[in-house]
């Protein structure tokens, strides 16, 4: 079993920043991948970036990739997510995933879930 627990969600004003992380424990070796995802009541999860552990090889949706850097602390079970000029729809949860598979991750149907981060964007 591996436990995710995200951190740094807030509330900032349009055009800003934040930093999420994630705090992976348990069995983290077993992991091959770690993404972002996020979510808004009424609407699908949306992936938004994943990191595979290994390689370091990140993928973005397209509509974030110039704005969100995903990384992995090095020697540590930590991903983070850098959201740079957010928008009022950034605002959603934002869920940390991991997937010891990798065609899981590119697919988004990873295995554990952290419970989110409530991310607000003010316009």
């Amino acid at each position: 079993q591996v436990e995710l627990v995200e951190s740094g969600g807030g509330s900032v004003q349009a055009g800003g920043s934040l930093r999420l992380s994630c705090a992976a424990s348990g069995e983290f070796y077993r992991t091959v991948c770690m993404g972002w995802f996020r979510q808004v009541p009424g609407k699908e999860r949306e992936k938004v970036a994943t990191i595979y552990t290994g390689s370091r090889t990140t993928a973005y949706s397209d509509s974030m990739k110039d704005r969100f850097t995903i990384s992995q602390d090095n020697g540590k079970n930590t991903v983070s997510l850098q959201m740079n000029s957010l928008k009022p729809e950034d605002t959603a949860m934002y869920y940390c995933a991991a997937a010891s598979i990798g065609h899981r991750c590119a697919s988004g149907a990873m295995e554990y879930w952290g419970k989110g981060t409530l991310v607000t964007i003010s316009s």
